[in-house]
């Protein structure tokens, strides 16, 4: 975690970013503009996701609109990951918790050193067929095998650190992140990971058999799935984009990045508030409150 008490008299480079399919986002980029250029320079605007953020030199990166924007920001930014403020534009996101109002001022406490910037832990995802490894991704949300048409069950062999565990029948198979753990993996009954935890989580889809659950492990081991029973259309999915597909015998590989994902903390904001307010939780039944 970095904290930072240091103000600057220049303006900060801010890297301008976000999705363009969503309508809000260049609405909210231009209503913006003008309060951001008071405190910051935008050298690199890219709402259509082609541009190599991975060359640009900034002091961090605004991305306007969800998780999913966020996902594409860490993905263009590659191995020179930039520190990230997320900004919501309205829909369930666990790691963009700013308003469009309040972007201005938090810029100006940035700019003042008034910023904690905290690591996240982010994966290489890499497919081997034949010993040669023919497709790879650094990855921050999961690595997801997915059955595919026709949606019969899957057969995938995990190994950690060269073990064999088991074998899975199941429609699907997640490696997340703690970040990811909020994402498909949740969905699929794995756990909540704090975002800080050094670790992995392993969570079946519709395992076949009721005893296999999700299983929480070291992010300093190396994990191999191996398909020993899919169908033609059976992928790889990395934080929600295809991959490859796999055939019989390929194997995933999945292990700690050396790049981590930096997400700016939003003063006031914290890890128990931020669940509490995205999925809802509602304290105690009839108390008429939700906090003590």
């Amino acid at each position: 975690m970095i904290h930072s008490s240091q103000g600057r008299s220049e303006p900060l480079r801010i890297l301008f970013l976000g999705h363009a399919d969503n309508p809000l986002v260049l609405e909210t980029a231009t209503s913006l503009r003008q309060a951001i250029e008071t405190v910051a320079e935008i050298v690199l605007e890219d709402f259509d996701g082609s541009a190599d953020l991975a060359s640009a030199h900034a002091d961090l990166a605004v991305v306007l609109g969800g998780d999913g924007s966020i996902l594409r920001a860490a993905r263009q930014m590659g191995e020179h990951q930039l520190p990230v403020l997320g900004v919501n534009l309205g829909r369930l996101g666990f790691l963009a918790d700013l308003t469009p109002q309040e972007l201005p001022s938090v810029l100006s406490d940035i700019r003042a050193g008034k910023f904690t910037s905290v690591p996240h832990l982010m994966f290489q995802c890499e497919v081997i067929r034949e010993d040669r490894v023919i497709a790879q991704s650094l990855g921050l949300n999961e690595a997801a095998i997915m059955a595919g048409p026709p949606f019969a069950i899957l057969e995938v062999n995990l190994l950690v650190d060269g073990e064999w565990v088991t074998a899975y029948r199941c429609d699907g198979l997640i490696i997340s992140t703690p970040i990811g753990s909020t994402a498909h993996s949740l969905s699929a009954g794995g756990p909540i990971l704090r975002k800080e935890v050094q670790a992995f989580v392993v969570t079946p889809v519709a395992a076949h058999t009721l005893t296999v659950r999700p299983v929480v492990d070291s992010a300093d081991r190396e994990y191999v799935l191996q398909v020993s029973h899919g169908h033609p259309e059976t992928s790889l999915v990395v934080d929600g984009q295809l991959l490859s597909p796999l055939e019989l015998g390929d194997s995933v590989r999945v292990r700690r990045a050396e790049p981590k994902f930096q997400l700016i903390q939003v003063p006031g904001q914290s890890y128990y508030q931020t669940l509490r307010k995205k999925l809802g939780w509602a304290g105690r039944l009839g108390s008429g409150k939700n906090e003590p």
